[in-house]
């Protein structure tokens, strides 16, 4: 059953295919400063709701991954990237990371968090 999130004002709101299972709590800069905790998605799993121009991208480091936030209240909302699975990217399969805490009616409580140590790995 498909979910949908969205930022804190509304103006970026998007939609997956299904609840998560489980979510990742990365301990990298970028994600220990975010605080998000992430949901992986292929990406025709993943359906932006609104309009591309309400959405900023940040980029740093390799410029691997595209972090993406809201233009108009700043929440960080989702993240494209190759597959990392092996420990090194696999561009042939990207992936969606959808903070977690954005979804709309979903217990985050009740699904598994596991912790990557990004913070030694990247």
């Amino acid at each position: 059953m498909a979910l949908k999130g969205s930022c804190h004002c509304k103006a970026t709101q998007f939609e997956v295919s299904e609840a998560p299972s489980g979510v990742t709590r990365c301990t990298c800069s970028f994600c220990a400063k975010h605080g998000g905790l992430w949901a992986y998605y292929k990406p025709a799993d993943f359906r932006l709701a609104t309009a591309p121009d309400r959405v900023s991208t940040y980029q740093w480091g390799s410029y691997t991954i595209r972090h993406h936030y809201c233009a108009i209240c700043g929440c960080y909302t989702f993240g494209e990237s190759p597959d990392w699975s092996t420990g090194q990217p696999d561009f042939d399969n990207p992936k969606i990371g959808v903070n977690a805490r954005l979804f709309d009616d979903f217990d985050l409580d009740a699904v598994p968090v596991t912790v990557i140590d990004g913070k030694n790995l990247w």
